[in-house]
């Protein structure tokens, strides 16, 4: 004889099987996301791109990665000792600063002006530490941070805690992030192939020679 506190028992029961079912339905479609990639604001990415260009040791993820490091992409930034979207102190971007989109001045808060500039100083950083031992792109990046005399006295990435977190923070997590985020941009935006150059038939070889060969990136990749 079933009675009727055994009948609610199995309804108790049952309803609480068909709840756990539920949730684990829900938490195999609603598991845990992979975190969000850090990408390049649409508007930053021309001139990222332009000033990647212009060094050699500099690649568009390095120099993303240094600016979300920098500014969090923010023109704006200021830290009471470095101002802009690279974060120049006044003192450097006096020396270093250019006039990046033709308007006859150099704004630090101007990321056509800051980023082509960043480019250039990171490129002369790397000229300054090539003589040390140690990994040039950490002693670069230390030497953007905490000026490159520090790094010179030295020999390598001084003992600043903050410096040693900006050189950790953005070959470690953030380089790799933008790589990603990178060459999923890339597969998603494919070059279009150039068209093959009409031969004149004469064999001459007269052309202006451009792609005749690998420019300075080519002889030295950035990371």
């Amino acid at each position: 004889m079933v009675t009727r506190r055994s009948r609610t028992t199995g309804t108790l029961v049952g309803s609480a099987l068909l709840i756990a079912a539920a949730l684990l339905v829900v938490r195999q479609f609603t598991g845990p996301s992979e975190p969000e990639l850090p990408t390049i604001p649409k508007a930053e990415r021309p001139v990222v791109e332009a000033a990647a260009r212009t060094c050699p040791g500099v690649s568009v993820p390095l120099l993303a990665a240094q600016i979300h490091a920098e500014s969090d992409w923010r023109p704006d930034a200021d830290s009471g000792h470095a101002q802009g979207i690279s974060q120049f102190a006044p003192e450097t971007w006096k020396e270093w600063g250019r006039d990046g989109d033709g308007d006859g001045k150099a704004d630090v808060w101007e990321p056509k002006d800051a980023i082509p500039s960043q480019a250039r100083y990171m490129c002369h950083l790397y000229g300054v530490v090539k003589d040390l031992p140690g990994d040039p792109t950490k002693l670069a990046l230390a030497a953007y941070n905490a000026g490159p005399n520090a790094v010179l006295r030295a020999r390598g990435i001084p003992r600043i805690a903050e410096t040693r977190e900006y050189v950790d923070r953005i070959l470690n997590t953030l380089l790799p992030q933008y790589r990603e985020s990178e060459a999923k941009y890339a597969a998603a935006h494919p070059s279009p192939s150039p068209r093959p150059a009409r031969s004149s038939g004469s064999g001459s070889g007269s052309g202006s020679g451009r792609g005749s060969g690998p420019g300075p990136e080519a002889a030295a990749p950035g990371p």
